[in-house]
Parts: structure tokens; sequence; C-alpha cells
């Protein structure tokens, strides 16, 4: 009887994808998936030092709703801010050339493309194009709600007939949230 149980449990956890997982890819990767098959990239740029960070983390980006969009439609990249890893992206090489490794832990220099997206607190999103031009930072922490009207804002192109802060305003305050907590 309790080895059927077991079985019963492994199954359905296994079956309903319970571990399920946004799909994390390299920037150069998403860059690379972006030429066989177009779609925009978000970019979660964080620090080893950043409670919102883990917060957005366990919160927002272990969403089965969130999960099942991004990896829909987006590439995902997740970068430490203040990192040590050699990133070449559109003709550039960016580094962190001061950056400290027995400061890994704890604050460190801010990495170059951390300054090349405009990245100035801890977590910011950025969202780049089908073509990985830049569209804007998102800064931080949102909730699965929150985030959701930023993903299908920039996924649906409508903030490309957006000019003014009135008009995101009345978009933001029409939005109706779809993703669950």
């Amino acid at each position: 009887m309790l080895k059927s149980f077991l079985f019963v449990v492994i199954f359905w956890v296994s079956s309903f994808g319970l571990a399920q997982e946004i799909k994390w890819v390299s920037l150069e990767k998403a860059v690379e998936l972006q030429k066989k098959q177009p779609k925009k990239i978000i970019m979660d740029m964080y620090t080893a030092w950043c409670g919102p960070c883990k917060m957005l983390d366990k919160n927002t980006f272990g969403n089965a709703d969130v999960i099942d969009y991004i990896n829909k439609n987006y590439y995902a990249v997740k970068f430490n801010a203040e990192g040590n890893e050699t990133v070449n992206f559109q003709g550039n090489v960016f580094t962190n050339p001061s950056y400290d490794p027995g400061r890994a832990k704890s604050r460190n220099s801010q990495h170059q493309l951390s300054s090349f997206f405009r990245v100035t607190a801890y977590p910011t999103m950025v969202f780049l194009d089908e073509k990985a031009q830049f569209i804007t930072p998102v800064v931080g922490y949102k909730n699965p709600q929150q985030l959701e009207l930023y993903l299908k804002l920039f996924q649906s192109n409508e903030y490309k007939s957006m000019t003014t802060q009135e008009q995101f305003k009345s978009y933001s305050d029409n939005f109706k949230p779809e993703f669950t907590n």
C-alpha cells in the first residue's frame, strides 16, 4: 500500500511539473537563439547581497504563471550585476575590472554591462527587443501581477505607441492581471 502511494505521489509530481523553472540562458546564448526564433529578452540584473532580488527569485520568478509566460514569450537571462563574468555583446566585451573575489557574496564593483544598460539599483529587469536592442529597465521588486503588466506590454509591442507617462498610466490603470499569486 505504501509503495503504491509513493508511486502515485512521484508520478503526480513529475507529471505536473512542480519543479518547473524559468529557462535561464546567458546573454550571448539568448542573442544566438534570437537569430533562429525571434523573441524579446528579459534580463534579471541582480546581486548576491540584494534581499529584494532573492524575493523576486522566490515569489515572482518561482510563480507558475510567470514561469510559463516567460518561457513561451521571452529568452530569460539572469545576470549578476556585480559579478566577474566576461560578456560579448554587440561587438563589445564587458567585464568587471575592479571585481574583488574576496567580496563575491557582498557588495562588489558594478559590472560594465550593468552600466551599459543604465542599471543603478537592484533588482532591475532589462528588456531587449527581438534584435537585442535596449527597450528599458524596470527597477525594483515586482510581484507576479506587477511583472505581468510589463511582460505583456513589451511582448505585445504596445509600449511603442506610448509617448507620455499619462498613456502608460492609463494602460496600467486599465490592465487586468491574470497571473495568480
